[in-house]
């Protein structure tokens, strides 16, 4: 047990000094360069991917189509592996993100290059209206707009409601959203630094047309996603 703890240390710690270099080397070109920054972001998930499964045991696998069309995306969300494993397939990935994450050092310069929404806690709505009038006027890029209907990570088995955001957001866009399950968050749980060997999966799951109702929507996101997540758990041998 304590071995597992050390090795778990070191792969945190490689993992965020990894994210400083790979940020010196891909800063100069994302500058100028949109496409530098995604660059960057796909080399670091796939390096903590990568790493994950050499340092600690902890493979990684995407199924399901990957989605590369500008769509929503509404994903369990368990822990930063979840982010992780989304951030390296698809093409070009943006969130509504919690205000303060801005500020934080490599992570909000990139998350604002990208075209993340900066908001504050409550105020979504707005989040939603200056999005639309960004990608409106040209100054958003398009992408796979990623959106977690909780509004938190949730430790799996927690029973946490679906916020009717995700469904406003749906409504608006009148694109198809791709619920996304998984059952990372046994193996890489929050504020824990032991990471456990296994088999981590993110499954993008069949699309929701756009042009239902908001309550027939956020009923279908809920059934899937809970009951592909709770599946998934189940194969990996853990009945929470």
């Amino acid at each position: 047990m304590g071995w597992r703890w050390l090795r778990s240390l070191v792969f945190n710690i490689q993992m965020y000094l990894a994210m400083a270099l790979l940020a010196v080397i891909y800063t100069p070109w994302a500058i100028f360069d949109r496409r530098g920054a995604y660059a960057g972001i796909h080399t670091y998930c796939r390096w903590v991917r990568f790493s994950a499964r050499w340092l600690v045991g902890l493979r990684s696998e995407i199924r399901g189509d990957v989605p590369t069309d500008e769509v929503l995306i509404a994903s369990k969300h368990e822990s930063f592996f979840d982010i992780i494993m989304i951030c390296s397939v698809v093409p070009r990935p943006k969130f509504i993100m919690k205000k303060q994450l801005r500020w934080a050092p490599i992570l909000g310069w990139y998350a604002m290059r990208i075209g993340c929404v900066p908001v504050d806690r409550g105020k979504r709505g707005q989040a939603v209206a200056r999005m639309l009038d960004d990608v409106a006027h040209g100054d958003a890029p398009p992408g796979q707009l990623i959106i977690y209907p909780q509004g938190t990570r949730v430790a799996p088995g927690t029973k946490v409601p679906y916020k009717v955001g995700a469904g406003v957001l749906y409504k608006q866009l009148m694109q198809p959203c791709i619920p996304a399950a998984t059952n990372v968050g046994v193996f890489w749980p929050r504020q824990r630094i032991r990471r456990d060997p296994g088999l981590a999966v993110v499954e993008f799951l069949p699309p929701v047309a756009p042009g239902k109702r908001v309550e027939e929507f956020m009923q279908t996101l809920e059934t899937d996603i809970e009951a592909r997540s709770a599946q998934l758990r189940r194969e990996a041998g853990f009945e929470v």
